[in-house]
């Protein structure tokens, strides 16, 4: 496929990102910038300072909710994304109301409960759709740590699976921009395996 196939086949698909931080914010660009045109996001927390070393924010949109810091950034990519956005904390009870009409979900959340939850939740209501969830990336280097794995038939991850992040193993731009890209990567060529739908 070409440049040009490549985006009308993906046009129409719409994709949920539950968690708009380090792994949420830059797959939707990466996505965004491949011709993903609908976007639902959910994230509750507003951008801070500590979020400048890996998340796809800027200083001046420090204190703004990262839902709608995000939205104006992907609207300064391309004018005519479409963008679903719920500022609010995810639970069990919402995942099917938020995200039921997203042909694919990324999972991009910073806590292992949150990860469980989204992942119970999508297995349980929504066994057919593709979740890619984003797992171990603290650090720094270990790059061939770094792997894209299938769980199930429609649960992958990236990462490596172990890093935890804590005071001595942060989250840092390089690796979670690794596994954000790669998620993002995952997410188009699955979509391109799909059959096309209509904006």
């Amino acid at each position: 496929m070409n440049w040009d196939q490549i985006k009308q086949h993906i046009a129409g698909f719409k994709i949920g990102i539950a968690g708009c931080g380090g792994l949420g914010s830059n797959a939707a660009v990466a996505l965004a910038r491949v011709g993903v045109k609908r976007f639902v996001l959910a994230d509750f927390d507003v951008v801070e300072p500590s979020n400048l070393n890996r998340q796809y924010y800027f200083s001046k949109q420090i204190g703004q909710k990262k839902v709608h810091a995000l939205r104006d950034n992907l609207l300064q990519i391309y004018q005519d994304i479409s963008l679903e956005l719920h500022d609010k904390m995810l639970h069990f009870e919402d995942i099917v109301p938020v995200f039921g009409d997203c042909d694919l979900m990324l999972e991009a959340f910073d806590k292992a409960e949150a990860k469980q939850m989204l992942t119970e939740a999508m297995m349980c209501f929504m066994p057919d759709k593709v979740l890619i969830i984003g797992n171990g990336m603290a650090g720094v280097g270990s790059f061939d740590a770094i792997k894209q794995l299938r769980w199930s038939e429609n649960v992958y991850v990236c990462g490596d699976q172990i890093t935890e992040i804590s005071a001595d193993q942060p989250p840092l731009a390089p690796r979670v921009g690794i596994v954000s890209n790669m998620q993002a990567n995952l997410a188009l060529e699955l979509l391109l395996k799909m059959k096309p739908k209509k904006e």
